[in-house]
């Protein structure tokens, strides 16, 4: 099984990058390796949404398609992802986005997966490890493009 975790300081408050990653359906636009995303229900219960979405990552001519549950907790400024179905055997994904002031939060990002495949695991496996590294940063690019850098500029000044 593999597992990275980090915890990555940001110019943008906890509830921007909350709202950001929250909205899967802008993936494709920016996520490393994610071609395509579609929600494929949403819930609210007990004061949570919940949403079924498949994601199609790919390099190449190698195409991979997987479906999860995403719990977005907008209060506890949490987003945990389970796996449902797909190309792993295991696949757990969180999110929690602590304040660090008004205008800067750190951002917990951990995840643990395996594929189901040895093959899959050889052809991208070391590609994907690395996507999986690149995310926070994503995200932060993302924010300075949504949000604007000014901001950012501003925070890292402070």
């Amino acid at each position: 099984m593999h597992v990275y975790e980090t915890t990555h300081p940001v110019a943008h408050s906890a509830e921007h990058m909350f709202a950001l990653v929250a909205r899967v359906e802008d993936y494709p636009k920016f996520l490393p390796l994610c071609e395509a995303l579609e929600v494929k229900r949403r819930d609210e219960r007990d004061g949570k949404e919940v949403l079924v979405a498949t994601m199609t990552v790919g390099y190449g001519l190698i195409r991979e398609t997987f479906t999860t549950k995403v719990h977005l907790d907008r209060a506890a400024r949490t987003i945990l992802v389970e796996y449902l179905d797909g190309p792993f055997t295991f696949l757990e994904n969180r999110w929690h986005f602590q304040p660090n002031g008004r205008d800067a939060c750190e951002v917990v990002f951990y995840i643990a997966y395996a594929f189901r495949s040895r093959l899959f695991e050889r052809l991208i496996g070391r590609l994907f490890a690395k996507a999986v590294e690149r995310y926070t940063s994503a995200f932060e690019a993302r924010a300075d493009v949504i949000y604007g850098c000014e901001q950012a500029a501003f925070a890292s000044q402070k």
